[in-house]
């Protein structure tokens, strides 16, 4: 797939450099288990490109995030066909950037990915019971297979579980009975889409106080179907409801204010040309994120 070189809000060195810089992205155009739309493999080249128009002052934060340093990393495509295998080498090159004291940011791809990272985060930061994985997404993804594999994107969470990582689920709105009993069952904190909608403020508090039952270290997933569709239609599997911006930013705010978030990712955009808003709203997500953290 063509990717043209370039970085994140075209930055130059030496905000750009890597030896220098405390974050990095990682574009991951991997795409091998979508089940209805296809073009998640383009989201890291449609989330550079946006990024590229975007102004880089904080409104909000009163700061330019980019101060920091941001260095934007050659996509990254894993060679081997077998699912296993290329999530491992996923895995090892997440890794070396986070063993080099960076923040990590995984640009993806389908959402299967996010193993990949959460993983080499727990290698890094002390094993899955001493990190948290905060998932914001329309779907549970916590499917035992789907499509004959364990590694799909609708498995990626149950792997998560599976390996003994903390959980906060937010604004889930569609899955499985199965995936249901699973969440009774194990009692995995979830805040449902329509607590979102019903009373934003209510769910925010919620999230406060679920989020302190988690551990210090956090790696974060963002699904970009997390939010309402009229705000990203440009995903392969668009859901009513969700997630808004300011509610949404605030929560996130919260996270990287009170927990170490020590990598994320962000997964599932599926680039549309009819639908440009949509990229800009995941360059500007990445963008908020690095400057919480910087704070």
């Amino acid at each position: 797939m063509p990717f043209l070189p370039r970085t994140f809000f075209l930055l130059e060195p030496p905000e750009s450099d890597y030896e220098s810089a405390r974050a990095a992205l990682l574009p991951v155009p991997f795409e091998r288990t979508t089940s209805w739309g296809k073009g998640t493999g383009r989201g890291p080249e449609a989330i550079l490109t946006a990024s590229q128009a975007m102004e880089l002052y904080d409104e909000e934060l009163e700061s330019e995030p980019f101060r920091q340093g941001i260095a934007t990393l050659p996509p990254f495509q894993p060679e081997a066909f077998d699912l296993a295998e290329a999530l491992t080498e996923i895995r090892t090159e997440a890794q070396r950037v986070l063993e080099d004291g960076k923040f990590l940011v995984t640009v993806g791809g389908e959402h299967s990915l996010t193993l990949a990272p959460a993983r080499a985060a727990a290698a890094v930061h002390g094993g899955p019971p001493k990190v948290g994985v905060v998932q914001f997404d329309a779907h549970a993804d916590l499917r035992q297979s789907y499509e004959g594999t364990p590694y799909s994107h609708a498995s990626v969470m149950r792997r998560i579980v599976d390996d003994g990582f903390p959980t906060l689920a937010v604004g889930v709105r569609s899955l499985s009975a199965s995936e249901a009993g699973l969440i009774r069952d194990r009692g995995l904190p979830v805040i449902w889409g329509h607590e979102l909608g019903a009373d934003p403020t209510a769910g925010e508090e919620r999230f406060a106080e679920l989020l302190e039952a988690l551990p210090e270290t956090i790696y974060l997933t963002f699904d970009i179907d997390y939010f309402d569709p009229a705000l990203v239609p440009a995903t392969g599997t668009p859901e009513p409801g969700g997630g808004t911006w300011y509610p949404t930013l605030r929560m996130l705010r919260r996270l990287f204010e009170t927990k170490e978030v020590v990598a994320m990712d962000l997964v599932e955009l599926a680039p549309r040309a009819d639908s440009p808003a949509s990229d800009f709203l995941a360059a500007k997500l990445i963008y908020k994120c690095l400057g919480y953290r910087a704070r």
